[in-house]
């Protein structure tokens, strides 16, 4: 029996970043740099973080801007992309009591509006070279499931899945696969954020959530960036060449699908 080995090299692949700044984003970009990928990386923080490299390029976007989102747009479809790594998020908490209309434009306008965006330019350009490339849009455990304190973050995470499928089934005739990952509780820098809002909303000690979540974790333990940064890595290269509409949970068994 021959063994046909689809490689995970990606090699000669240009990998755009969204959200790159952040732990999971940063850990993305090191892992597509270590395949062999050039890196169009974006964020809205003036200067990247990260380690500097050769390979990676950096602009900065504000996403919520109208100019800032087109001007975006406009640069992930010059970036001419075999992979995107649809990654930019906001997070934000309250109950549907005190979560406004604000909150709900601030979360959806990004983690829906400018995702959506982005999808849509890198597919346009994705189809117009004729790349049969691979989309990675990042959802959520929370996309599974409503949570009592995070009713807008939750709902554009299901947004998330649900463009995720759509788009996989519009791409599919042209050789483009749409998939999703969707972590669970990953330590990254953000959750000294997060965990500060438990505290206000749940009164809770500081670090009193974080050493909870991840106690409840099946496997006992908060995931790392770089648990997410793998699953990113299969999917932009061939090993997963037949996969598409997916979305694969990296959450140490939180959700069971």
């Amino acid at each position: 029996m021959s063994l046909n080995a689809a490689p995970v090299d990606l090699s000669g692949k240009t990998c755009v970043v969204t959200g790159a700044n952040g732990g999971i984003g940063q850990s993305a970009v090191a892992h597509f740099l270590t395949q062999g990928a050039h890196v169009f990386a974006t964020d809205v923080a003036e200067d990247y973080g990260g380690t500097a490299d050769t390979n990676l390029s950096y602009a900065q976007f504000d996403l919520l801007q109208e100019a800032g989102l087109a001007d975006a747009a406009l640069w992930v479809k010059n970036c001419q992309p075999d992979v995107l790594f649809n990654n930019a998020a906001l997070f934000d908490m309250g109950s549907v009591l005190d979560a406004d209309l604000t909150q709900m434009d601030r979360l959806f306008g990004v983690n829906v509006r400018a995702f959506y965006a982005l999808l849509q330019a890198a597919s346009q350009s994705m189809v117009a070279s004729n790349t049969k490339g691979s989309i990675i849009n990042m959802a959520s455990q929370a996309g599974h499931r409503g949570e009592a304190l995070v009713a807008h973050y939750c709902a554009t995470k299901a947004a998330v899945i649900s463009y995720t499928q759509s788009a996989a089934l519009a791409l599919a005739p042209h050789g483009i696969r749409v998939n999703a990952i969707s972590p669970g509780v990953i330590d990254t820098p953000m959750w000294k954020t997060v965990d500060g809002l438990f505290a206000r909303f749940e009164g809770k000690e500081p670090g009193q959530k974080k050493r909870e979540v991840g106690e409840a974790v099946p496997l006992g333990y908060m995931g790392a960036p770089e648990d997410v940064a793998r699953v990113a890595v299969f999917l932009a290269s061939q090993q997963s060449e037949y996969i598409t509409a997916q979305t694969i949970c990296v959450d140490g068994g939180n959700v069971l699908r």
